[in-house]
Parts: structure tokens; C-alpha cells; sequence
């Protein structure tokens, strides 16, 4: 009798169990699928500020989440070398200007008075020379001086005349002051001088940053008073102008979605739906994007990237990087 009982248990188990295996079936038959969702997120372009020279923070005109806009000042550097270098290059052109005016304007007029009045003294000792070689000459051709005394004589007038071409020449050079390659090197060395002035000042500019676009400043790296090297980055900015839309979708889902097509998207952080236009397909190269399917007699699926962006600027007024957004 027990015996019995207990097959009776396991029969009316068995009938349940093929009962609720049919009506899952039947279930999963009449309910409709769930529907497929595709998640991205918002993203935006970056830019960072960094300094061309090596400087500390003195000053943050701006902190994170605050919009910018282009040109505003937002970090003041504190750079002493920089400043040094500008007083020694704005020396050296000073300098460099001293030595050109000199080339230019020539030898002072008392420097031409002084070679002048050199010349006129070799020119009257000239004309003595000149007239004692005469009379010297005469005596000797009337025999009553010797040839030793009218050789000297002659000697004393070339070296005269030598003397007098010398002063001369000291004359009119310092009349004609520098020549002209001295005042084309002197030209050329103060605009080499006034070329470093203008690298030190490009330099000194570094030390105030400004914004070179639209956005809002999404991180701060530095603290104030820290050393900042050449190049490091100080600020990151996003381009709120620049909101682009990024889905990761498996090839399976990408028939219909080609290049120019407007999708609906939503977007939960501002509750609303936005018209985006696809604008680019790219595969991911890593091969973790893939699915594999082969084990079921089918083939490995790939992801690509979907780029979108909104159709209406407008619309991303309050969009901000990092929100989700799901196709449908």
C-alpha cells in the first residue's frame, strides 16, 4: 500500500513538473522579446594648458566646473629666470643699438677737427721740405754744397710727402666714418639682439595662461606654490561645443545603422530625447571585443565603434561628459 502511495506522489510530481515546462513555453512563445537597448555615453574634446617654461603656480583664476571662455585668464605663472633673461637680452640690445648709432653717425667733429689740423701740420712741413730741397739743389748745382747735403735733403721731402698723404688719409677717414660692412654688421647684430628680446618676451607671455576655447575645466593637476615643469600639464578643458555621442555596438545590431543616418537617442541625466546623426563606424581592434559563437556552429562577432553627434546644437546646451545615452 505504501509502495503504491509513493509511485502515486512521484506520478503527480512528474505531471507538474511537464505542466509548468509547457507553460513556459507557451509563455515564451506569446510574450513579446525584450526590447534591445545599445548604451553609450557622452564624451567631449579636451584641451590642456601647459607652460612653455619651467615656472611655479602663483595664482588660479579659475577651479574645476567653472565655464570658460576663450581668452579668459586662468593660471598665473611665477617665472624670476624668465624675468632675469628679459633684463639681459633688453641690455644687450641696448647696447647693441650704442654700437650701431656709433657706426652710423661716424667719429665725433672734434676727431675730424684734430686729424684736420694733422693734416695742415703735414702739409706746411711739406712745403718747407719742398723749399729747402730747392735751394739745396741750386747750391749743389752751383757746386757749393756737397751731393751728402742735397741727398738729405730729398730724403726729408719723401718722408714729408709720405707724412702728408698719411695725414691725409687719417683725414678723410675719419670724415667718412665706419665703412660700410662695419655698419651692416653693426645693423645686423642689433636685430639678432632684438630677435632674443622678442623670444624672452614670447616667453614671459607663458606666464599667464588663457583659455584658447570655449569649455569647461574639468580638472586641476598642480596646487598653488607647486613647480610646474616645461610642458607639463597644469588644466584640462572640455569643448562644450564639441559633444559627441559613442556606442559600442556588436555587428549584429549594425544593419540600418550606416554613415549619415539620424538615430533618436535618450538620454536619462536630462530626461529627454535627442536626434543624433552617425557620423563615423570604426572597429575596435582589441580582439576582446569579440563574441565568440563558433562553439554553436556559428561565427565569432565583432564591435565596432558608432560615433554620433546631435543634429541641433541646441539640444546639448545641458549635456555634459559622461552621461549615458541609450539607442533603442
Amino acid at each position: 500500500m505504501a509502495k503504491r502511495s509513493k509511485l502515486n506522489n512521484l506520478l503527480i510530481i512528474s505531471i507538474v513538473l511537464i505542466g509548468v515546462m509547457i507553460a513556459v513555453v507557451i509563455v515564451g512563445f506569446v510574450l513579446p522579446k525584450p526590447q534591445e537597448i545599445l548604451q553609450g555615453q557622452a564624451e567631449t574634446s579636451d584641451y590642456r594648458i601647459s607652460s612653455k617654461v619651467p615656472s611655479r603656480v602663483k595664482e588660479f583664476r579659475v577651479q574645476t566646473g567653472d565655464k570658460v571662455k576663450a581668452g579668459d585668464t586662468l593660471v598665473i605663472m611665477d617665472s624670476p629666470e624668465v624675468i632675469a633673461k628679459l633684463e639681459q637680452a633688453q641690455a644687450a640690445e641696448a647696447a647693441a643699438k650704442a654700437i650701431e648709432m656709433k657706426a652710423q653717425n661716424g667719429a665725433r667733429q672734434q676727431e675730424i677737427q684734430g686729424a684736420f689740423e694733422l693734416w695742415q701740420k703735414a702739409k706746411a712741413g711739406l712745403d718747407v721740405c719742398e723749399k729747402t730741397y730747392a735751394r739745396v739743389s741750386r747750391l749743389f748745382d752751383e757746386g757749393v754744397i756737397a751731393a751728402q747735403k742735397r741727398d738729405e735733403a730729398e730724403a726729408q721731402l719723401k718722408a714729408m710727402q709720405a707724412t702728408e698723404k698719411a695725414a691725409r688719409s687719417q683725414y678723410e677717414m675719419a670724415r667718412e666714418g665706419a665703412r660700410q660692412e662695419d655698419k651692416m654688421a653693426a645693423s645686423a647684430q642689433v636685430a639678432r639682439v632684438q630677435g632674443m628680446v622678442q623670444e624672452v618676451e614670447g616667453y614671459m607671455k607663458e606666464t599667464v595662461l588663457l583659455a584658447t576655447a570655449d569649455g569647461t575645466v574639468t580638472e586641476v593637476f598642480p596646487k598653488v606654490g607647486e613647480l610646474v615643469g616645461q610642458g607639463a600639464p597644469i588644466m584640462n578643458i572640455a569643448k562644450d561645443d564639441d559633444i559627441r555621442f559613442i556606442f559600442n555596438v556588436r555587428e549584429d545590431y549594425l544593419p540600418g545603422m550606416t554613415l549619415d543616418k539620424e538615430v533618436s537617442i535618450y538620454v536619462p541625466a536630462v530626461d529627454r530625447d535627442l536626434t543624433v546623426r552617425v557620423t563615423s563606424i570604426n572597429v575596435m581592434g582589441s580582439y576582446a571585443t569579440w563574441k565568440a559563437t563558433k562553439a554553436l556552429d556559428q561565427y565569432d562577432l565583432k564591435t565596432f565603434e558608432v560615433t554620433a553627434r546631435p543634429v541641433n546644437q541646441a539640444d546639448i546646451k545641458d549635456i555634459l561628459a559622461g552621461m549615458t545615452a541609450i539607442i533603442k
